[in-house]
């Protein structure tokens, strides 16, 4: 519900959830509407700009808006153009951007019985092909970009709230992501960087059923020589290359930090690097670790 005091253009942030079919839209628009948000779902982009107006009117009764289009209402108008108009009219909308690989695309069809909306007379392939061309400009302008490939219906709900976060305006926001390289890099990360130069806890035998979330990992990775000096370069890095991305318009940023599993080392430095951006006190920060529970 609204607050008494109206909300501004300038502080209204609708939310854009869209990507590929099969991506994972639906569970994405399950997270808003837990968070409170009213949520639309295949809204034809002509009405998406009517629906932020309204919800931007004094009298109405909502103050958080997320809207689901997908490549099926294309024939209703261009959603580039609908962003950009939003724009001109002074909002700051947020365009949330999901997809997988191919492969996990098809085999997610494949699951549900279901033919691509795109597909026509053609193969699955052809249909999914046709729909990332289609959906490319969206792609390159998204504020951030989710892979949910290898990512579970709850990984995926994590995933989106901490990328998220509070959506504040105005701030820059962060998520610190740890991965294992065994189970594939994050297709979604701004910058990856590769921790398996450090000892690995795995092997000392006492650590091995621990996390890097746990204090006897993580004292032992961040104590080994180079760990602190790597944590150091990395916030010079971040703190040089901000500017850079506010400039660009680039508000949401996400480092994914690796190692063999995603279990001990990266997990560690990830929380490390976590509690260091947040003491700046200028970034929003969010640290997820998206395969500490894999095997």
């Amino acid at each position: 519900m609204r607050n008494e005091e109206h909300t501004t253009p300038q502080e209204l942030r609708p939310v854009i959830i869209t990507g590929l079919s099969g991506g994972g839209l639906s569970t994405a628009a399950k997270v808003f509407e837990d968070k409170g948000y009213f949520v639309s779902q295949n809204l034809p982009p002509r009405l998406i700009l009517d629906l932020v107006d309204m919800v931007a009117a004094e009298d109405s009764p909502v103050e958080h808006l997320a809207v689901v289009t997908d490549v099926r209402a294309r024939m209703f108008g261009s959603l580039m153009e609908t962003i950009e108009q939003i724009r001109a009219r002074g909002y700051s909308p947020f365009v949330l951007f999901l997809e997988a690989r191919d492969e996990v695309l098809i085999r997610r069809f494949d699951s549900v019985r279901r033919t691509h909306p795109l597909q026509g007379g053609d193969t699955l392939q052809d249909g999914i092909t046709r729909e990332r061309e289609e959906i490319a400009a969206v792609r390159a302008t998204a504020d951030v970009i989710i892979d949910t490939s290898n990512l579970s219906v709850h990984d995926l709900r994590r995933a989106v709230e901490a990328s998220v976060g509070e959506l504040a305006i105005g701030r820059q926001h962060i998520t610190v992501e740890s991965f294992g390289f065994k189970h594939g890099s994050p297709r979604d990360a701004d910058l990856i960087l590769d921790v398996r130069f450090l000892p690995n806890p795995y092997w000392v035998e006492e650590l091995r059923e621990f996390r890097g979330v746990d204090k006897p990992v993580s004292d032992y990775v961040l104590s080994q020589p180079g760990a602190t000096e790597f944590v150091d370069n990395l916030m010079q890095l971040l703190s040089s290359t901000l500017a850079g991305y506010r400039h660009e318009g680039k508000d949401f940023i996400t480092v994914g930090i690796g190692c063999t599993g995603g279990h001990h080392r990266s997990v560690a430095v990830s929380e490390e690097l976590g509690r260091r951006l947040r003491q700046l006190g200028t970034v929003d920060v969010n640290v997820m670790h998206r395969d500490l529970e894999r095997h």
